[in-house]
């Protein structure tokens, strides 16, 4: 074998080891992506489970109030029907706005506000909130990670040829960027 022969075998060899581990790395990268979405889509499945508790607790109460534990009930089965991250978010945003309607609505019944069961089941609700704030947090870490190895070198060569592009990041609605107006 000639010295120039070798020399294109050792670079052969090198190139199909980085190969590798760039492909190695990308799938690793995306397996992290649909685990933290799937911790995601668990916070937001564990705060919809409350809700049919907290609809059954308010319902005593709240005689004259149908429409809104109706919103808070449909946008509860839009999470059960959500089938990508885009339709989730979705979901989520409107369920969020119909809990914070019922939530108002409930500072109009004094006895509804001691109940004792109404009470836990917000503490529940709020802690779930903040469980789903930081899945989305780690979801948004875990895309950028992803995001950075495909799209830079070597990373994008073999994202192309595997058929990976970057992903969007998990986003808040619209409306979320609007300063609520609290009146007491």
């Amino acid at each position: 074998m000639s010295k120039g022969s070798i020399i294109a075998i050792v670079i052969a060899v090198v190139v199909i080891f980085a190969g590798i581990g760039t492909y190695n790395e990308i799938k690793s990268a995306r397996i992290d992506v649909d685990a933290q979405y799937g911790q995601i889509e668990n916070q937001i499945q564990r705060r919809a489970d409350l809700i049919p508790n907290l609809v059954s607790t308010v319902k005593g109460y709240m005689q004259y109030e149908e429409k809104v534990l109706t919103e808070v009930t449909e946008a509860r089965s839009q999470i059960a029907g959500a089938k990508s991250p885009e339709e989730m978010a979705q979901a989520d945003a409107a369920l969020t706005g119909a809990l914070g309607r019922l939530i108002a609505v409930a500072e109009n019944y004094p006895a509804l506000k001691s109940d004792a069961h109404f009470t836990e089941l917000m503490r529940e609700i709020s802690g779930s909130e903040n469980r789903i704030a930081v899945a989305r947090r780690d979801y948004n870490d875990a895309i950028k990670r992803y995001n950075v190895i495909v799209s830079t070198f070597p990373g994008n060569m073999f994202a192309g040829i595997m058929g990976y592009s970057s992903l969007p990041q998990f986003e808040a609605e619209e409306a979320a960027h609007t300063v609520p107006k609290v009146a007491f």
